[in-house]
């Protein structure tokens, strides 16, 4: 017996994907590490995108070497890496910044013995492709990195403390203690922004050092340096968003005590928390996206440091150290201004609900007021009414009896013997009981139809 071999091709076994399947699945591979030969430069801008396009980002990278045919249509996944003679160039576009990375090697007066190198000469892009990209920058750095011996620490440090001109230096040994005792790497920097505008890292590392190792050290600090940055714009909102929540606060208090000590009416009150409930909302459509984002921006440095698995340089300050000295009491600052705006908010609503109850009540006791003088004005008009039905009665009746007197009289002239006044007075109380009896009937006829 002989089986046949199946088809080539792959075995459809699965029911069909969902539309963002693969979408999702490949964000995973969104944005890979670069590989970096050691030594190397990375030179790192990431500028502000609020109005550029990805039509302005794509003319300016065909402006590079050999990327003048360069369609719009690649910059569509947000990340973009390309091989430009002897530098490598990665795009990545967020949804608050773009980035811009160069990889390529590092001159030879940057290396680790030189004291303070100005690396722009080195540099394998025009200096005015750098100036002329679209946006505002936020982040600009130079990283280099190179071989060292990091058994001799101390040796690394006065090299490193050359390198950056005598500057204070915060520095680190990433990836935890192996087992040699020591990390896999070194990073070392200033935080000083220089004259040409760049910041300067320095990462010592063995020779073994692999190139997908390198890249990962790279991205992990430039992300940090980044997310930091962005984590801290919104100090300068938080910072001049508080005299106008001292403002609304002092406000409210005035309030509140006008309203409990009734110094001023409610209509009034009330206007006036309307107009401080709106302009506590204006602010925080202005600025709750920019608070949001900076707990996120902040989140994601702690992930960053976290993943640096520092270990202490004897001596030396860690990077994750001065950083969250520094940047915690900003993030607190930011958080605190978002909580008093949001309490603020709430303060305000709870004393406009209070105020509005009051109002209800007083319009309430208004509402019963004018109603009682309304059943006042209806009995009134019900005793006026029965009056004038007892007047119309007796209307109706002296025109019926008047009629009959008449007849009477015309009776009498025909030859009966009919004595007209007599014959009148004797039927005024039929008559009175007739029109009266006709009366309650029409009465009693529109009650059952009601």
């Amino acid at each position: 017996m002989t089986t046949t071999a199946p088809a080539p091709g792959p075995l459809l076994a699965l029911p069909p994907d969902d539309a963002l399947r693969t979408q999702l699945h490949e964000e995973i591979h969104a944005r890979p590490s670069a590989r970096i030969r050691l030594p190397a430069l990375v030179v790192y801008v990431a500028v502000l995108n609020e109005g550029i396009g990805r039509d302005a980002e794509c003319a300016h990278l065909r402006r590079l070497p050999g990327q003048q045919a360069l369609p719009v249509e690649a910059l569509q996944g947000n990340f973009l890496r390309m091989r430009v003679g002897p530098f490598s160039m990665k795009w990545e576009r967020h949804t608050e910044f773009t980035r811009y990375s160069i990889v390529q090697a590092l001159p030879a007066f940057g290396g680790l013995g030189a004291e303070d190198p100005d690396l722009l000469p080195g540099l394998a892009v025009d200096p005015a492709w750098l100036r002329e990209i679209p946006g505002r920058t936020v982040v600009a750095l130079k990283l280099a990195m190179v071989h060292g011996d990091l058994a001799d620490t101390a040796g690394v440090m006065a090299e490193a403390a050359r390198w950056f001109g005598g500057r204070p230096l915060v520095a680190s040994m990433m990836g935890g203690r192996g087992a040699e005792g020591r990390g896999h790497s070194c990073a070392i920097t200033d935080f000083h922004l220089r004259a040409s505008g760049f910041e300067h890292f320095l990462v010592v590392a063995p020779p073994q050092t692999s190139e997908t190792r390198a890249g990962r050290i790279s991205q992990r600090l430039l992300e940090l340096e980044t997310y930091r940055m962005m984590a801290l714009r919104g100090l300068p909102v938080a910072k001049a968003l508080a005299p106008e929540l001292n403002a609304a606060e002092a406000t409210l208090a005035a309030l509140t005590e006008q309203f409990e000590a009734a110094k001023a009416s409610d209509q009034e009150l009330l206007d006036r928390l309307v107009a401080l409930a709106a302009r506590l909302e204006r602010a925080t459509a202005q600025h709750d996206y920019r608070f949001a984002a900076t707990r996120a921006y902040h989140t994601l440095v702690g992930q960053r440091l976290a993943e640096l698995r520092e270990v202490a340089i004897p001596g030396t300050q860690t990077i994750g150290e001065f950083l969250q000295r520094r940047l915690n009491p900003a993030i607190a600052t930011v958080a605190a201004t978002a909580q008093r705006l949001a309490s603020l908010s709430q303060r305000v609503e709870r004393a406009s609900a209070l105020l509005r109850t009051r109002v209800d009540i007083a319009t309430e006791a208004q509402n019963q007021q004018l109603l009682a003088k309304l059943t006042r004005g209806q009995e009134l008009q019900l005793r006026l009414q029965t009056t004038v039905e007892g007047l119309s009665i007796a209307a109706i009746s002296y025109y019926v009896v008047s009629l009959l007197l008449y007849g009477a009289k015309a009776a009498k002239a025909a030859g009966l013997p009919v004595e007209p006044e007599i014959a009148a007075g004797v039927l005024i109380p039929l008559v009175l009981w007739g029109v009266w009896r006709t009366t309650r009937r029409i009465h009693e006829r529109l009650r059952a139809k009601e």
